[in-house]
């Protein structure tokens, strides 16, 4: 049960931090570069794809373990 209350509050906190963590990242190398807004279109969704991919990894982790 904690468990999978654990994995219940992960999935948000991923979810948040992916692309939140895309749009700093994009934003610093745009204003360093002045490609303003492109940079950071293009890691926010890097950072979608991440959580998206860290989120799958997760749940399917967690269903082989409810499995043995």
């Amino acid at each position: 049960m904690y468990r999978q209350l654990g994995i219940f509050t992960t999935i948000p906190i991923i979810l948040a931090v992916g692309p939140i963590l895309g749009y700093f990242i994009g934003n610093f190398l745009d204003e360093k570069l002045h490609t303003e807004p492109y940079l950071m279109i293009v890691f926010i969704f890097f950072g979608f794809v991440a959580a998206g991919r860290g989120v799958y990894n997760l749940v399917k982790r967690a269903s082989e373990e409810d499995k043995k």
